[in-house]
């Protein structure tokens, strides 16, 4: 089933909260709303789902304008971050409860409830209730309401962020193959880059109430529209610095430099911006430019390393694999990955090379 935004807006007064947008939602595999706290994620859900309507503009589903047309009769499951459970019902009940709606028959039921809980391992937790649960086991019954119901639109706002590690990235290799014979249009909304690559699919970008790009999930992050796409699709913080096209080079400040990629070459001398994720700013001795950085911070995250420091006027962030420890104020030799820069004019539009 196919969704399609029109040009819908949602304002509050003088407040635009959801600007313009137009969005045709890819109807097979997963459509990832992607963007920081704010960025208006879970009011485009509520504008999705019915349970707000837009100040302008329409949504249409599978061909059909539904605007106007309550949530009650949409078939529409809801997960959001904060679990939402029946306080009374066990937990087989809170699962089964959208089931018995549709009045199903009681063998079916036990058996859609028996497969959706063995998925989300809460079979031994059937006959308990709510308050007798984790924050965890709550989001997962939640959950498997939401799963359990085979509702045409499925809207995840966040639905893994009270998870234990270990179950979230179970759920992210799992969710896509629960769905991929449903024939149904799945929108889950994220904070977290990688977790919009691990799920694949189609990725709308978001910041500030707009959509800034949508497509291939990948394809968005090799090639985002713009910096402020880049930025969204970047976890830590993709480097950004100040630089200048003189001849057949990229010039950093302190002299730091390297050829220009060969689409660059015929363009105009003169500034631009130059973007490098940090998994891309390594240790010394491998392919790229050598640069010696003056140690800010050096942090060891599980298995990965952080350091940020000093270059060219602006602070750099490398996120490598392995252990490595620097003293603050050291200078400590990094190499550009300079194969994976990013290049962006004045307005900040992405210049394919």
């Amino acid at each position: 089933m196919s969704l399609e935004l029109r040009e819908v807006t949602l304002r509050d007064g003088a407040d635009v909260h959801i600007h313009p947008t137009t969005l045709a939602l890819a109807p097979q595999g997963f459509n990832t709303l992607l963007g920081e706290t704010l960025a208006g994620k879970t009011t485009l859900l509520r504008l999705m789902a019915g349970l707000v309507k837009p100040s302008a503009g329409s949504v249409w589903f599978g061909g059909r304008d539904v605007t106007g047309v309550p949530v009650q009769q949409r078939h529409v499951s809801m997960v959001y971050q904060q679990f939402i459970n029946y306080p009374n019902f066990s937990v087989f009940d809170n699962i089964a409860s959208p089931l018995r709606v549709s009045r199903l028959p009681a063998v079916d039921i036990k058996a859609r409830v028996g497969r959706i809980a063995e998925l989300l391992q809460l079979t031994p937790l059937l006959d308990r209730r709510p308050a007798e649960l984790s924050g965890g086991q709550q989001q997962r019954c939640a959950l498997a309401r939401a799963l359990v119901k085979d509702a045409q639109l499925v809207l995840l706002d966040e639905p893994l962020a009270n998870l234990d590690y270990k179950l979230r990235e179970s759920l992210r290799d799992e969710l896509p193959r629960l769905f991929a014979d449903r024939g149904c249009t799945v929108v889950y909304a994220t904070t977290e880059p990688m977790e919009a690559l691990l799920l694949g699919g189609h990725v709308a970008t978001m910041h500030q109430g707009r959509v800034t790009q949508f497509g291939p999930a990948a394809a968005i992050y090799r090639a985002p529209s713009d910096l402020v796409t880049a930025r969204v699709f970047s976890d830590p913080p993709i480097n950004v610095a100040d630089a200048h096209k003189r001849g057949d080079d990229i010039v950093l400040a302190d002299g730091v430099r390297w050829p220009a990629p060969d689409a660059l070459r015929a363009r105009t001398d003169g500034g631009l911006t130059v973007g490098l994720r940090p998994h891309h700013v390594r240790p010394a001795g491998q392919t790229g430019v050598p640069v010696t950085g003056r140690v800010l911070i050096s942090e060891i995250s599980g298995s990965e390393s952080v350091v940020h420091f000093a270059l060219a006027g602006t602070t750099w962030v490398s996120l490598t694999r392995g252990v490595h420890s620097h003293a603050v104020g050291a200078q400590v030799p990094f190499t550009l990955d300079v194969a994976q820069c990013l290049y962006f004019d004045a307005a900040g539009r992405h210049l394919h090379s």
